[in-house]
């Protein structure tokens, strides 16, 4: 059996739509997928209103703090999917990539970011569909474990 599908999302500030896809392949993945965010120049602070927009779902992602993106993170992802990070993202064989074009959330009011939010979401549900249905025989958790 082969470990769970490794998913790292990946943006510039990896304060808003990195971390909003993050927390929407957990919850629609179940458990069922390891999911990583980074950026390639973090901020400070995750972005209020991604958090006040993913709030509105009953996803908090407030406690969650922008990580550097680093290069044993991508070597151990199956999926990376970059998010407006242009070449920052190292190439690695045997890992698939994929580009979502996304409005950046920084500075958009809430009525924007709730139309980035669920573009995301859109995207996520056919990665996690994809992931899971892909034929291969990823380990299945015994139970759902809080991190």
């Amino acid at each position: 059996m082969s470990a769970r599908p490794q998913v790292l999302f990946v943006c510039v500030h990896n304060a808003g739509r990195s971390q909003m896809a993050a927390a929407l392949t957990e919850m629609h993945g179940q458990g069922l997928i390891d999911v990583r965010s980074a950026g390639s120049e973090p901020a400070d602070r995750i972005n209020p209103v991604a958090v006040e927009a993913m709030a509105e779902l009953g996803i908090e992602i407030r406690t969650r703090q922008p990580k550097l993106l680093a290069d044993d993170t991508v070597r151990a992802s199956d999926v990376v999917i970059t998010m407006g990070c242009g070449d920052a993202c190292p190439v690695y064989p045997g890992t698939r990539y994929f580009d979502w074009v996304l409005d950046d959330p920084a500075g958009k009011d809430l009525d924007a970011v709730r139309k980035i939010r669920d573009d995301i979401n859109r995207r996520v549900l056919d990665l996690v569909h994809s992931l899971l249905s892909d034929g291969r025989d990823w380990e299945r958790p015994t139970a759902l474990q809080p991190d």
